[in-house]
Parts: structure tokens; C-alpha cells; sequence
């Protein structure tokens, strides 16, 4: 289904970015994963790639610098070629408490979820568009759109932007047939939660987790979200622009 497309996914040396990394090399694509430093981990997941059917390339680019970007989409177009595909999945999730939270912290949060994907969409656009065409899927979340999560304001706030930018970028590109989506994510097994899946400290959290998903499932696995990325990604999702999908096992949808 992906044969001979280019992807860049950002965030793909880790987490469910590297899942949909993988799904989209095992299915013909050529990828650019882009780790946000070290570069070693996009490499460790190529590694594993080296025989599927289509070719992985490993890069690392600070989300948050336009200039950074500018140089990744560069290098990718010579190494493989322009992007038909762009996968927003760098992002940052931690607490900023209301009064307690410092500049730094605030602004790093913002920099890399929201002007990260901006940047991103910036440098993908004019390229999709000279190629006649494109999918760019976004990651929002469960926490910026329908759940509060007390603790995680700019958190919250950085993935409600997302899904606004979404909507607005996937309405101006639909007419050169670019489809700009969003996936919002409910609690998913990731290296970043596996303390609170694991450790018996936190086995009250879990249960507490388990407690308000009417599904019972607290945590989703990668694949289950990848799985929606790559139908978004897919020509199935023609007809599908500006769209936020929530994937969270039904917990904006409960009464907590």
C-alpha cells in the first residue's frame, strides 16, 4: 500500500512513532525516523528494519527549531526524497503545575508539542504540494480534547492546539490534496508510563486507571493506535481532513 512513498516520522525512535515507523517500512515505504537528539536510537530501530520491503534511514532534528527542520527536510529530499507522508509523534508529557511550574519548563513544552508540529507542517506543505499531494497526521490527545488532567495545564492546552491547528491546516490543504489528520490518544503503554504499569507503588493508580475506562483496558497498546494511524495515512482516508480521532478506549465519553 506504501510502496515507493517517502515518510518522515519525528518521534519515530520510540513509542508508538517508532510503531508506525515500522508498519510504514514493512509496507513498502522508505522512512526517515527522526529522534529528537540522539540519533543512535533512530538507528537502533532501523537496525531491526533492515530486511522489510522498504528502506529506513535514521536522522535526529530538534522539533522546536525552525532552522533544524529546514535542515532535516533537506537532508531527507536528498537521501530519499520529498516527504509524501509526514508523522507529527515528537512530543513531551510532563506536569506544570499552575504557580509552581518554571519558564523553562513551560516553554520547552510548547516549543517541541505545539511549535514542533508547526514547524513540521511548515516545511512538509510547500513539498506535498509540489508532489500533487500528502497526508500529515498529527498527535493530539485525550487530554486536550475532552479530558482535563489536573497538574498538566500546558500539557492539555499544547494537545487542544493540536487539534486546532489540524483542523485549520487540513481545510487550507485539502484543495492540493494533502489530508491533514490528528489521532488523540487515550493512556497507551509507552517506555514514558512503564513505571506506573509496573511498579506495585503504583498499583492503585492502575487500578484507578482500569476503574474510569469503560473499556477496563487502561492502557492501549502502541499497535492499536498505529493501526489508526496507518488507515489516516492510508488512500482509504481520501474523504478524511482536518479530523481529531479519538482513540482512548472510550474515556472522554465517561462520566468521571
Amino acid at each position: 500500500m506504501f510502496e515507493g512513498k517517502t515518510a518522515i516520522v519525528t518521534g519515530g525512535s520510540s513509542g508508538i512513532g517508532a510503531v508506525i515507523a515500522r508498519l510504514l517500512v514493512q509496507q513498502g515505504a522508505n522512512v526517515a525516523i527522526v529522534a529528537s537528539s540522539n540519533i543512535e536510537k533512530a538507528r537502533q530501530v532501523c537496525k531491526a528494519l533492515e530486511h522489510a520491503a522498504g528502506r529506513c534511514a535514521p536522522f535526529a532534528a530538534d522539533v522546536s527549531s525552525d532552522e533544524a527542520i529546514a535542515r532535516l527536510f533537506d537532508e531527507v529530499e536528498r537521501d530519499l526524497q520529498s516527504p509524501d507522508i509526514l508523522v507529527n509523534a515528537a512530543g513531551v508529557f510532563y506536569a506544570t503545575p499552575v504557580g509552581e511550574t518554571p519558564a523553562v519548563d513551560a516553554h520547552r513544552l510548547i516549543d517541541i508539542n505545539v511549535k514542533g508540529t508547526w514547524n513540521c507542517i511548515q516545511h512538509a506543505a510547500p513539498r506535498m504540494k509540489r508532489r500533487g499531494g500528502g497526508k500529515i497526521l498529527n498527535f493530539s490527545s485525550v487530554a486536550g480534547f475532552a479530558v482535563g488532567v489536573k497538574g498538566f495545564a500546558l500539557y492539555c492546552a499544547s494537545k487542544a492546539a493540536i487539534s486546532a491547528i489540524t483542523r485549520v491546516a487540513g481545510a487550507e490543504l485539502a484543495p492540493f490534496k494533502i489530508n491533514v489528520n490528528a489521532l488523540a490518544p487515550g493512556n497507551t503503554a509507552t517506555p514514558m508510563n512503564e513505571a506506573v504499569r509496573t511498579d506495585p507503588a503504583h498499583a492503585q493508580a492502575l487500578e484507578n486507571f482500569r476503574l474510569v475506562t469503560p473499556s477496563g483496558v487502561p492502557f492501549s497498546q502502541p499497535e492499536e493506535i498505529a493501526a489508526a494511524a496507518m488507515f489516516l495515512l492510508s488512500p482509504q482516508a481520501r474523504a478524511v481532513h482536518g479530523a481529531t480521532w479519538l482513540v482512548d478506549e472510550g474515556l472522554s465519553a465517561a462520566a468521571l
